[in-house]
């Protein structure tokens, strides 16, 4: 609280990368809502559970992205 105090709070969050730690914590909990527990009891198979899921949200996130295009 000092540092957001002298420092202010957009260079305190640039200093002390909350901002890298927010977007990751927002992703862990997309990751929650496509299940709470691996179904797969095996370690390759839990593996590739995980991958399937981080495919998903990579694919929801690029379709959220816009396309920007050159007007003119």
């Amino acid at each position: 609280l000092r540092a957001i105090k002298r420092f202010g709070r957009t260079l305190w969050r640039r200093w002390s990368g909350y901002h890298r730690r927010s977007r990751v914590e927002t992703k862990m909990n997309c990751m929650k809502l496509l299940g709470q527990k691996l179904m797969s009891r095996d370690f390759d198979r839990q593996t590739a559970e995980l991958q399937v899921r981080i495919a998903i949200l990579n694919r929801f996130t690029a379709l959220g992205i816009p396309v920007t295009q050159p007007v003119g």
